[in-house]
């Protein structure tokens, strides 16, 4: 009988440890390869829904990104050499961007898309800044002698 408990306890154990790690949780789900004319609709439909864009605003914010969405893809496919003179190039490219959306939206279009802007900054100093301890995730540090309380 203790055999047959035995048997069963280590079958149980191997098989906890066969499945343990699961390899398909950590899959990355490819991105869909889309043209620049499939970006700029995007992001044009977004701003539409967020902003309540006129069919006028529409229009001259589609040529803008479709703009921007070519030259984002010219940039990636060149090559990569002197990457700080292509980073400034391409901040330069954003700010001229961000000045002709605000060119085409009301005040309070304005206002809006500085608060999705704001939003996004601060979602994207949130995920470099988590990706430095991606272990950790708030856990207090582990002190291997705790000073005595007295």
């Amino acid at each position: 009988m203790k055999k047959v408990i035995l048997t069963v306890a280590i079958a149980v154990m191997g098989l906890t440890a066969a499945f343990a790690q699961d390899s398909t949780k950590h899959a990355r789900r490819a991105m869909p390869k889309m043209t620049a004319e499939q970006r700029a609709e995007k992001v044009t439909s977004r701003l539409q829904k967020q902003l309540s864009l006129t069919t006028d605003q529409k229009s001259k914010i589609y040529a803008i990104e479709l703009e921007n969405a070519k030259k984002m893809e010219a940039w990636r496919s060149a090559d990569k050499g002197d990457m700080k003179g292509k980073m400034k190039e391409r901040k330069a490219a954003m700010d001229e961007q961000k000045t002709k959306i605000d060119a085409v939206l009301t005040a309070d279009q304005k206002t809006k898309m500085d608060a999705f802007r704001a939003e996004a900054k601060e979602r994207g100093e949130k995920m470099r800044k988590g990706m430095g301890d991606r272990g950790r995730k708030d856990k207090a540090p582990v002190v291997s002698n705790p000073p005595a309380q007295g």
